[in-house]
């Protein structure tokens, strides 16, 4: 076949194609079983860290997530347990569960210094993409333990700083209930108060978007579980 054909310059860059093509799917093949270990275990981290618990190093973030968290499972809007199957909760996306007309509503119990702790997913919308995180709720049901936020591509020094302790802390003790009726923490700017009578924390300096964000997050990942939450304070108060 003459080289300088043009059947022969689409015959062999056709063959190269397949050939590079090829060798990209066996490349993904080998790697992706690591891939999805590495991003479970991410997954887990962000899980542990919303009840102030970082494991020492990567071989431990699976043995931990197993002492702490002792239970996952899914609940209605009814507050009822619906599925309590392995990994139902951790392999929800949350990304896609939000754009369901019925939502998927994950629970993580977990076991800290013998108290037990609630950790709910949240997922919504910063200034530049997706801010997602898990919210701790105490045993009554009504008090944050703690949180954990991430993004994927706020400003770095200003919306993505709320992935630093120095903002996460703040929720800590924080209500999302005020007198028996859902009323969710607010992210605000300095010295303003909420109109709906909520608890506040100050919002980052030069990032008020990104904040309305993690407060409107909050709010909205946080209110199906209404009757999961009265029933917890049910059983506090009995």
């Amino acid at each position: 076949m003459n080289k300088n054909s043009n059947t022969y310059q689409i015959v062999y860059s056709a063959i190269m194609v397949i050939i590079v093509g090829a060798v990209l799917a066996l490349i993904y093949m080998i790697l992706k079983p690591q891939q999805d270990i590495n991003r479970d275990n991410d997954t887990r981290k962000q899980i542990l860290a919303a009840i102030n618990v970082k494991p020492e190093n990567d071989e431990a973030v699976a043995t931990d997530y197993e002492t702490y968290i002792v239970k996952e499972y899914l609940v209605n809007e009814q507050g009822a347990v619906t599925d309590s199957s392995q990994n139902v909760a951790f392999g929800v996306d949350m990304g896609k569960n939000m754009k369901e007309a019925q939502r998927k509503l994950p629970v993580f119990v977990a076991k800290v210094k013998d108290e037990v702790k609630y950790i709910i997913p949240v997922y919504g919308a910063g200034l530049w993409g997706p801010i997602w995180g898990y919210v701790a709720v105490n045993a009554d049901g009504q008090s944050i333990y703690g949180t954990n936020f991430s993004h994927q591509g706020e400003t770095p020094g200003l919306g993505a700083k709320i992935t630093e302790d120095d903002f996460q802390k703040k929720f800590e003790g924080k209500h999302i209930y005020m007198a028996g009726a859902f009323n969710c923490v607010e992210v605000m700017k300095k010295g303003q108060k909420s109109l709906k009578g909520a608890e506040t924390i100050d919002a980052i300096s030069g990032a008020t978007i990104t904040s309305r964000g993690v407060s409107a997050m909050m709010d909205d990942c946080l209110k199906p579980y209404d009757a999961f939450f009265k029933t917890l304070q049910g059983s506090t108060t009995k």
